[in-house]
């Protein structure tokens, strides 16, 4: 039967289109690659049998420009591959933002393919470099930078609408409560579709986000009461566990 889009693949398959990448990609950079792995389902072992491709290509330090993506399909099967500078990389690795607990897993894990000089074990000892003043700051970012705008929209719209858009913000509310208890625990989510049901096994949750992330995840949207209601029990159970936490929502009247 013809598909169009992803076709049923082994991961025998896959992992050889991957290797016949990695010998394209040192073909075309040559003596610059410094490795190349394979991060995402394919190197924890959890691909699905229409899962895509994802890989690393670390170039030598140079003063050549190396900061790309060639994101393609084949027909049967996708891949994407980020070809980086190593001190980016390294850079990157040792950063901490609000969507860091999924966004950072590659680098504490690859598949390798190619590491003849042991840079993977060097990009994880960036990822495990980040502080606990790090990740307050990220905790911070993501409480201000994203729940107080949220909670704005949400009573916005409790004073005239447009009530279209409560199901989303019911969505961005559990998606970043997750990452906001990813990062007190800095813990790594496996995937995107796992962010919210690995956010309800882990301790110290904010009171109200278990109702809103059981909520999205039943897809219960379309009662607007309920939705603005479970919001803001959220909302107030952020604002004590800040409290709790020593996590800043408020500052000065201007900080700067």
């Amino acid at each position: 039967m013809h598909m169009n889009g992803p076709e049923n693949m082994t991961r025998d398959e896959r992992l050889r289109i991957c290797r016949d990448i990695a010998s394209r990609l040192r073909e075309v950079y040559g003596e610059r690659v410094l490795a190349i792995g394979v991060y995402g389902s394919v190197s924890r072992g959890t691909d699905g049998p229409f899962s895509d491709i994802e890989m690393f290509c670390v170039l030598r330090e140079s003063g050549e420009a190396a900061d790309c993506s060639y994101e393609w399909s084949a027909g049967p099967w996708k891949a994407e591959v980020n070809v980086r500078r190593a001190d980016i990389m390294l850079g990157e690795a040792a950063t901490v933002e609000g969507s860091w607990p999924l966004t950072h897993g590659p680098y504490f894990s690859q598949l390798s393919l190619y590491d003849p000089q042991a840079f993977f074990p060097r990009l994880k000892e960036a990822a495990e470099s980040p502080t606990a003043e790090d990740f307050k700051r990220a905790i911070h970012e993501v409480l201000v930078g994203e729940m107080y705008e949220f909670i704005g929209k949400l009573r916005n719209i409790r004073h005239g609408g447009p009530h279209t858009y409560l199901p989303y913000l019911a969505m961005a509310f559990a998606q970043y409560g997750a990452m906001l208890i990813g990062l007190h625990h800095r813990h790594r989510y496996s995937t995107g579709a796992m962010v919210v049901p690995e956010a309800l096994t882990l301790p110290h949750r904010p009171d109200g986000f278990d109702a809103v992330a059981r909520m999205v995840m039943a897809g219960e949207l379309a009662d607007a009461s309920t939705i603005m209601s479970a919001c803001e029990h959220l909302w107030d159970g952020l604002v004590r566990w800040s409290a709790e936490h020593d996590y800043a929502i408020h500052t000065r009247r201007i900080p700067f």
